[in-house]
């Protein structure tokens, strides 16, 4: 039987490649300890559906803690280790998959389902915990509520665009290339593990919310710019489909 060591070596050489210019975080920190949490799992036996639920759990977990537990500085580093996990072992199923021979339609539904129940439910989190605070002005929490909006829209968006894409024939973006390594640091401020980073400083409402509110902003601007060019591009598809 191969070593840990070995299936690692294994699943690096077979890495799908990432979608062009994917934010750093996730690519260069997550999905190489996603890599090692998979060779792990796969050594002791865990199904792709096990390693999505193992995610799931270190993330709702965290989820709870920040709606339900009183802010405090220690309760902020605990709930980035716990969402930091979750997302590492996100990455892990869809690693452990290949190594068992490829995913199944199943296994991807629950993994975009639980994604989306994370997406929502996190920001929702960030609301309700941050209505306790009696720093924050309660139109203040305006910013979390269209947060919520921000990231179910570009999450379906991108999930639409693999959807539509694969009805014409046309890759999808995980499959077109890496895009440059500069792209990947100036998108850092829509990734999720930076918005993971963030509740570190889940202690200090204030300094939290300054934060998140930036990160709202830049996530955004994301949208609105991505959005365009998406669309942009399902209009060339049509014109190239509709070309005799």
């Amino acid at each position: 039987m191969e070593s840990i060591s070995q299936t690692y070596a294994r699943l690096r050489s077979a890495q799908k490649g990432r979608a062009r210019g994917a934010p750093a975080y996730s690519v260069f920190i997550n999905r190489p300890v996603g890599r090692l949490l998979a060779a792990v799992a796969y050594r002791i036996g865990l199904t792709p559906n096990q390693v999505t639920l193992v995610s799931a759990v270190f993330t709702f977990t965290a989820i709870a803690l920040i709606a339900i537990v009183p802010a405090s500085p220690v309760i902020g580093v605990v709930i980035w280790l716990l969402l930091a996990l979750g997302y590492a072992w996100d990455s892990a199923d869809g690693q452990v998959a290949r190594l068992r021979g490829g995913g199944s339609l199943a296994g991807e539904w629950l993994d975009h389902f639980v994604d989306a129940a994370k997406i929502s439910s996190l920001h929702l989190a960030v609301l309700v915990g941050l209505s306790k605070s009696p720093d924050i002005p309660q139109t203040w929490l305006l910013v979390p509520i269209a947060f919520t909006i921000v990231a179910n829209t570009t999450f379906f968006a991108m999930i639409l665009n693999d959807l539509l894409k694969g009805k014409r024939g046309v890759a999808s973006a995980h499959s077109t290339g890496g895009g440059g390594i500069l792209r990947s640091i100036l998108l850092l401020p829509t990734d999720y593990g930076i918005l993971m980073l963030a509740f570190v400083l889940w202690g200090w409402p204030l300094v939290f919310f300054g934060v998140y509110s930036l990160l709202f902003v830049a996530c955004t601007a994301f949208l609105v710019a991505a959005a365009i060019t998406w669309f942009r591009q399902m209009a060339r598809i049509d014109r190239e489909n509709a070309t005799p």
